[in-house]
Order: C-alpha cells, then structure tokens, then sequence
C-alpha cells in the first residue's frame, strides 16, 4: 500500500483528499504542524506528496526544496493559483506535476497513479529514500551523511555504523563488544583501540555540525548517546 502525505491548511479540502484517496486503498497522512513538514516528512516517511503553495510560515515551493534535501519522493502541487509562472516554479523548485484547484478528483487519482507508476513502477529504480532523524539530527542511510541545523558532513562507513546503532539504542548503553559486531562481524580479529579511534573520530564528526559532547563512555561497559542538542 502507497502512503501518500497532504500537505494542505484547509482542514475541509484535506479530509475530503483523505477520504477520496482512502476508496482508492491509499494510505494517508496529513502535517500537524506547518512550522515542522521536513520533520513531519522524514517521520512519515511517505511514497508520495501532495503539496499546496499557500501555507502558514513558509510556501510550499520552500518546503518542497527542504524536502528535496532529503529524499527524491514525488510531490504534486495542488494550488488554486493557476499563473504559468506559479506552475514554472513549481517544477523549478522540485515539483514533479501540478493540479489547480478546484480539481476534479478523478483528475488526481489519474496523476497519482501515473507518478507512482513511473517511480515506483517495475522498470523505474525505486527513488524512496532512508532517512532517519532524531530531534533535528539527519541521517542519510545509504550517503554516510549527517545534517545538523543546515550543517552536513560525511563520515566514513565505521563511523556512521557506531552513530546509527548508537542512536538506535537511544538512552541504552551499548557494549563495546556489540559495536564491534556490528562493525566487524568478527571481534577475534579486531584491536579493541581500532573502536576507540573511530567513536574520537565520530565525535569530531558531531562537533564539526554543532553537537558536542554527544557519546558518553561508560568504562567497562561500552558507549551510550547523550541527546543534549535537543534541550
């Protein structure tokens, strides 16, 4: 089943898109908070978007280039401005079709299924992409890149294993025979120093964007994270 995400400030037009695309067997989800749609996007994590322009804080040709930051997802403009201009920018800033209200649903239902068809579809290479985030913290699964209030870096391989698993075990300790496995497979053939090289090195990594004093060592026992960007 498709999930599709409704990015639309009226309440009435947005339950009457759900209602008509849930007929159809799609699985909906809708932004509670206009101030936070990138968030809302990666928590999500839809196949599909349905984006209008004129929305509280930002427009959605903004919001369309954050979540373009992030993933690769198909997003349709549904918008009552109807300018060639407002269409141009819409393709120009990430869009991939545009609807102008009022529409016919059978019109939407149409271009929804020709993009998930041409996304998703069996010749088409799937563009969904992994992204996880913890309060603000972006992860790009398969790019080893991290995103911090705008700033990014990359890490290698190691280092992006350790933060992921660490993350992942949010206030847990985890042992540093755990993380070996997870890095190695294999820990009679790994120096127990190699670890170590690589958590300084991830904590460089974390300071570089903003985060300090994120991984805390437990003597004897391994690594936990300290969520502290947060407060």
């Amino acid at each position: 089943m498709y999930k599709i995400m409704i990015i639309e400030d009226d309440k009435k037009l947005q339950e009457l898109i759900r209602n008509h695309l849930g007929k159809y067997g799609y699985e909906t989800c809708v932004v509670e908070d206009f101030s936070q749609i990138k968030k809302e996007f990666v928590y999500h994590n839809p196949h599909l978007v349905l984006m209008d322009i004129n929305l509280p804080y930002y427009d959605g040709f903004y919001w369309c280039r954050d979540i373009r930051t992030v993933s690769k997802v198909p997003i349709i403009f549904i918008s009552a401005r109807n300018s060639d201009m407002d269409q141009v920018m819409a393709i120009e800033n990430g869009g991939d079709d545009y609807i102008t209200k009022p529409f016919s649903y059978d019109l939407l239902i149409v271009k929804i299924k020709g993009v998930i068809r041409r996304v998703y579809g069996e010749y088409s290479e799937n563009s969904h992409s992994e992204v996880y985030e913890v309060d603000g913290l972006y992860l790009y699964i398969h790019q080893n890149i991290i995103e911090y209030n705008d700033k990014k870096t990359e890490l290698s391989t190691k280092e992006f294993l350790l933060l992921y698993s660490l993350l992942k075990n949010g206030n847990q300790i985890v042992s540093r025979e755990e993380l070996l496995e997870i890095l190695w497979n294999d820990i009679d053939f790994v120096d127990d120093n190699t670890l170590s090289v690589n958590i300084t090195r991830l904590r460089k990594r974390l300071e570089d964007i903003g985060i300090e004093d994120a991984i805390e060592t437990k003597r004897g026992q391994g690594y936990k994270i300290v969520n502290n960007w947060s407060r």
